[in-house]
Formats: C-alpha cells, structure tokens, sequence
C-alpha cells in the first residue's frame, strides 16, 4: 500500500462538476494506491501511522488536533515507468481487490476519531488543494 500525505489549509474532491468530499484547515489529504499483496491489517496499520504522524504544526498529529481527512484513491501510484513511455499499472491491485481494502483505510481512520471525507472509488475525479508548508510525503504500507 502506498500513500501521498499532503498537509493542506483546505481541499476539495469533485466528481463530474459535483463536491463529493471536502475538508478545511488544518488537514491532510491523502492519495492511496492499493498493490496486489496489500492486506486489511496493512490497510489499518497505514491509517493509524498516518492519523498518528508528526507532520502537522508545532510537531502535532492529526489526531491531536482533530484535523479532517480527505482520502482518494489513485491506482496511479503503481505505475511502473521505467520501460518505455508508457506506465504500466500491472502492479496497481484491479477494483475487486483495491475498493475493499480502501473501505478499510477509510473505516480504520474513522475508527481512530478521523473524520474522514472521500473521493469517488474509480471515478474520475478533480481533486483542488491548498498545500500547507508545503508537506508532502509518500508512505508505503
């Protein structure tokens, strides 16, 4: 499981023209991408270090601050470049596999006390943030 945690002031995730999920300051956002051995306890493990991460102001967890999440998933994270032009996204995990295991990061951060927005699963979306710091960091699970 790969993660890009972004620390934002706000974001917002939209579908076809339509709001679907959106969080304002301060937050994270949270692009997840699902590999083939990826399992539910990666999936809960991740989301705990994450809500639990150093990466908020004055050295505090989104946990201590009751900070949003906004969580989308982006198959897009396994892609492998290394051959040609063209990504390969052999190692992303297909829907069956990747959509439960995303459910359960989401239920494991809203287990925690994150509220946690979301994108679309597959769909197609738009995502508008305000990146904070900037802070940007990649996570594997």
């Amino acid at each position: 499981m790969r993660a890009v945690v972004q620390r934002v002031t706000q974001a917002s995730v939209s579908v076809d023209g339509d709001v679907v999920g959106q969080i304002g300051d301060p937050g994270l956002v949270v692009l997840l991408g699902v590999t083939h051995s990826d399992t539910a306890e990666r999936a809960a493990a991740l989301a705990s270090k994450i809500w639990q991460l150093r990466i908020m102001r004055d050295e505090r967890s989104a946990a201590e601050l009751d900070a949003p999440l906004l969580v989308v998933s982006q198959f897009t994270l396994y892609a492998d470049t290394r051959k040609g032009r063209r990504p390969s996204w052999s190692q992303a995990a297909p829907g069956p596999i990747s959509e439960p295991l995303y459910e359960v990061f989401c239920s494991a951060l809203a287990d925690l006390g994150a509220m946690v927005q979301r994108g679309t699963f597959g769909a197609d979306m738009a995502v508008s943030l305000i990146n904070d710091g900037p802070v940007t960091m990649i996570l594997e699970g």
